[in-house]
């Protein structure tokens, strides 16, 4: 036996910063050739910078863009004034008739024990997917007349029209354009299914079988992904707008997720501004994730010792099939090391990687090593402390193909928490289910399903929800099912929160199919509608428990219109439904049921009483306006807050005090661009402009 290795390696340093409102007007075949990103600022930004940099912004929420810029234009970005953070936008992955009276919704459209029967109208629901049958008679009235999307968002699709504010993508905002379409063309998903299944469980009509959703009279719109953040948050944007266009409320469901998207504790940029987009009256509904069951994760506390595992490889039948990327997490200010070990079949070590570290700012290697006649490829990101939280991190991708050989990972560290996780990695840089920790030798460590919720579902103002079976009453009155789906992924989050919210049913759910699809599924039924055959399928996955809880959550906003996102997860906490399944539940909430099962019926009879929280918006609680302003200005802060104004040239020009009730009399400035600085505040500086 004889190897030998070659490194071809690249070092990164990263420094980031960022925020504007300039529009994408590139159109779609630039767009595709530059890279996403999301962007944070700081309030003084200046828009005007970007205008020579060839960056195109699609959307803002806070702080926080969604940009797309070429890689030649990255460097003057990173270096632009007033960047704060800057990161790649991470790939995306996809995770009725018996679910209907498990969630007790039968009860809610008969009115029992409230105020009126309620059905969604006037709701709209969000649904961020792939594959979607426009046509499709689930998304109809139940008069099979009218369809009831609103508006429809393809992103990958490159013949236009485009959405004013994005200029990529095809809209489709009216009936006749929208059937006119027919189907999304859903990207590197080819026609799939997944998004019409999902929108039928939270809103299908039924199209006159016994497979109707929850809320099948609210209205939807959906949005085709792009395979990243960026695209989500321009989704949402998107969303948000027709929403406050047509004056409804609005619910968004995400049956998508994945382990390196975020940091796992509700810090990054995607949660960010999801947090955002709540306070601003949106709710976010999504799956909890799908790997229960799986021996993917590792947590060690360290004690100077070290940690041993198999790293275990999905099998190469999938054509995307990449490898495997593992992704650790420590605590703040401790520092972990990783090596991989090339072993045979029979456990012996024929080589060992370089040690990577955590202890820099920021570092990148991309190589591979030969052994005899095997390759293995791999490459590892690392840093001392991320950004958004500080802990350090690592995440690791390797490939190895080889039925003589096999790779391990040894992780040590002196002290400090370090948690470990294995899924597969996509050629497309998606993939959200877990692969092995094995323990081949004795002293080994296996891994275990904890802390598998991935993001978005940690983040703090989404609901995420689990998984069980339907129940069903047979016809001597006993109750079979209920139970919890054994694939339903756990919390708690990275930081120790307490996650999943809520469970629904998840198991073989009946609801629509695109009948463009190109994938395998088992037809249950189809419908015949304008001389073509729609059909209908059972799939299982929170991606099915999650757009149930949405429909519930739309029933509940059809009965109080105020309720904000604090309201609803206080409602379905108060009133979710306990039994034997899923036995006592305490007042912290259960690492796998979370509250218990959603009760549609006593969820809506609070929710109808229920005064809802006033929450200030998030932009206008650190940010001056009017901007530009004229003789007063404000403070989003009942604070009253000491403040000196300075002009460009470092001149002061007024001293005063600032609320939201009385504001400053800026009646004295001449036109022009003021900074305005908050005396013994946390406040950053904020720039106004001042017109006469």
């Amino acid at each position: 036996m004889s190897f030998k290795y070659v490194f071809v390696v690249l070092f990164v340093a990263i420094s980031f910063n960022g925020l504007a409102q300039q529009k994408i007007n590139s159109g779609d075949a630039e767009l595709s050739n530059k890279q996403s990103l999301l962007i944070k600022v700081t309030p003084d930004f200046d828009i005007c910078i970007l205008e020579d940099l060839g960056a195109n912004i699609g959307s803002q929420v806070g702080q926080i863009l969604t940009v797309y810029c070429s890689s030649k234009d990255l460097y003057d970005l990173k270096h632009c004034q007033g960047v704060l953070s800057i990161q790649n936008a991470k790939t995306l992955q996809p995770n009725m008739n018996r679910a209907i009276p498990d969630m007790r919704v039968d009860s809610v459209y008969q009115g029992y024990r409230l105020k009126s029967g309620y059905t969604g109208k006037g709701v709209l629901i969000g649904i961020t997917d792939w594959g979607f049958d426009y046509g499709h008679p689930n998304f109809y009235e139940t008069s099979l007349q009218n369809s009831r999307i609103v508006a429809a968002w393809d992103q990958f699709k490159t013949s236009g029209p485009t959405p004013v504010d994005f200029q990529y993508g095809t809209e489709y905002n009216s009936e006749a354009t929208i059937l006119q379409a027919q189907s999304d063309t859903a990207g590197l998903y080819d026609y799939a299914y997944h998004g019409s299944h999902v929108a039928g469980i939270a809103g299908g009509s039924g199209a006159g079988t016994n497979y109707r959703g929850v809320a099948y009279e609210a209205n939807f719109l959906m949005v085709s992904l792009r395979l990243d953040e960026a695209g989500a948050l321009d989704a949402f944007a998107w969303m948000k707008a027709k929403a406050d266009e047509l004056q409804m409320r609005l619910v968004v469901n995400m049956s998508w997720g994945l382990y390196h998207i975020g940091s796992m504790d509700g810090t990054g940029l995607l949660s960010e501004a999801i947090d955002a987009y709540s306070k601003q009256g949106v709710i976010f509904v999504t799956s909890a994730g799908n790997n229960g069951g799986e021996t993917f994760h590792i947590q060690k506390d360290f004690a100077n010792d070290t940690v041993h595992s198999g790293i275990g490889f999905d099998s190469y039948t999938n054509p995307l099939l990449w490898g495997q990327s593992i992704s650790m997490w420590g605590e703040q200010g401790e520092i972990f090391n990783v090596e991989l070990l090339v072993m045979k079949n029979n456990n012996e070590v024929v080589y060992t990687t370089p040690t990577y570290t955590t202890s820099k700012d920021f570092s990148y290697v991309d190589t591979f090593l030969v052994v005899d006649n095997d390759t293995v490829f791999y490459n590892i990101s690392a840093t001392n402390a991320y950004e958004f939280n500080d802990r350090p991190t690592m995440r690791l991708r390797v490939r190895e193909r080889s039925s003589e050989y096999k790779v391990a990972m040894r992780s040590f560290a002196e002290k400090g928490v370090v948690h470990y996780w294995n899924v597969v990695e996509l050629t497309n840089d998606a993939g959200n289910w877990g692969g092995r920790f094995e323990d081949w030798l004795p002293t080994w460590d296996k891994g275990n399903d904890d802390y598998s919720l991935g993001d978005p579902a940690s983040t703090e103002s989404v609901i995420a929800v689990a998984a069980h079976t339907s129940e069903i009453r047979l016809q001597n009155g006993n109750i079979v099912g209920g139970r919890q789906a054994n694939f339903t992924s756990k919390g708690p989050t990275l930081d120790g929160r307490r996650k999943p919210d809520i469970s629904a049913p998840g198991v073989s759910v009946a609801s629509s199919v695109s009948s463009f699809t190109t994938q395998n599924y088992t037809l249950l039924e189809s419908v015949n509608f304008n001389g073509k055959e729609y059909p209908f399928t059972r799939i299982s996955g929170t991606s099915m428990a999650s757009p149930g809880v949405a429909g519930v959550v739309a029933l509940m906003l059809q009965a109080n219109p105020g309720l904000m996102y604090v309201d609803v997860k206080k409602i379905l906490q108060l009133s979710a439904r306990l039994d034997n399944n899923t036995g006592v539940i305490t007042d912290t909430s259960d690492l796998s049921w979370g509250w218990g099962k959603v009760n549609a019926s006593v969820a809506v009879r609070i929710a109808e009483s229920w005064v809802p929280t006033i929450i200030v918006p998030y932009i206008e609680s650190h940010t001056l306006y009017p901007n530009p302003a004229s003789n007063r200005l404000f403070i989003g802060t009942t604070e009253v807050l000491s403040c000196t104004v300075y002009a460009m040239d470092g001149r002061v020009v007024l001293d005063g005090e600032i609320d939201d009730l009385k504001g400053m009399d800026i009646s004295s400035l001449v036109a022009g661009t003021y900074l305005v600085r908050f005396n013994e505040s946390d406040l950053d500086p904020q720039k106004i402009i001042v017109i006469r």
